[in-house]
């Protein structure tokens, strides 16, 4: 099969295709033939060396975590999916392997892809829609009537918090460029924020506040949540609770319950799902290019062509 892969830790440009093996699948394993793989900028420090730390790798490493495609076999003990299912998953970072025409997957792990979903959709969802619940839920503890805030709204996370928070209730700003401030309040956005033009910190008593940007926006944004409220960070390891205010790093681990989730609102015509470009598996680099210039609008997704 062909892989997209690197041979040292270093730049994304260095990404290449060649023929690799698949190994058979072990015991509650499945082969998927990979359809589509979302890029994140997970994806990007991986190959740069920089999470070795957190999720070491062995060299040579096939990128991406994010995948859909088709079950084409099972191990012994497969339980949960069978032959020709559609589905969606996500491999540990550390193991990687999506950005490849098939891959091993544990069966359980697997979550089937309705009929009425591409797979270029399917594999936009399990790290962005997943890092977007776990942030709001989980580390914002967020409730229907509170206050939100969005950076990055336009982005993969950034587009799936806005809709989420929006379902729960909250009312949500999000910031972006200018031409990304209509796709905002088509997401749900009830106010958008040109972050070029428009001081966000003239907002107030925000329960929380999702980063996906850092830098001087996370050290500004301490200044608008109100007593008791979160920041919560995709960027800062490190973040710290500051005068009464909560700090918290959204390290995202499981996809599967929040892929259900996320099934069932594409089923009700709830969740709109944001694409910004398409590349061949043989064009992985510049896929993981664009999303490390911090341009996407939605997610960036490889296509495997055959």
């Amino acid at each position: 099969m062909q892989a997209a892969r690197i041979q040292d830790f270093g730049s994304h440009a260095d990404v290449a295709t060649q023929s690799i093996a698949l190994p058979p699948p072990g015991a509650g394993e499945a082969v998927v033939r990979i359809e589509a793989a979302g890029v994140n900028p997970l994806d990007v420090k991986m190959i740069a060396g920089y999470m070795q730390q957190v999720f070491p790798a062995a060299l040579p490493y096939t990128p991406g975590t994010d995948f859909s495609g088709v079950v084409t076999s099972l191990g012994a003990d497969a339980h949960g999916v069978k032959v020709g299912d559609r589905v969606v998953g996500r491999r540990a970072p550390g193991s990687g392997g999506a950005f490849a025409e098939y891959t091993l997957a544990q069966a359980d792990t697997l979550v089937v892809v309705p009929d009425a979903m591409s797979y270029e959709q399917a594999a936009a969802l399990p790290t962005a829609f997943g890092t977007a619940w776990q942030a709001l839920f989980d580390a914002g503890k967020l409730r229907a009537g509170q206050r939100v805030l969005v950076h990055g709204g336009a982005g993969g996370v950034g587009s799936f918090a806005i809709q989420l928070a929006k379902r729960c209730g909250a009312w949500v700003a999000g910031t972006a460029s200018a031409g990304n401030l209509g796709l905002l309040r088509e997401l749900g956005a009830d106010e958008a924020i040109d972050y070029r033009a428009d001081d966000f910190t003239r907002l107030s008593s925000v329960d929380l506040v999702l980063d996906t940007v850092g830098g001087e926006t996370l050290a500004r944004s301490w200044q608008v949540l109100a007593a008791g409220g979160t920041l919560a960070t995709l960027v800062d390891f490190a973040i710290a609770p500051q005068a009464g205010r909560n700090g918290s790093f959204v390290f995202f681990s499981d996809a599967a319950p929040a892929l259900r989730e996320a099934m069932a609102m594409f089923a009700g015509g709830r969740l709109q799902i944001v694409i910004d470009s398409l590349y061949p598996l043989d064009r992985a680099a510049a896929a993981l290019h664009k999303v490390a210039s911090r341009h996407a609008r939605g997610k960036v997704v490889v296509r495997t062509v055959r």
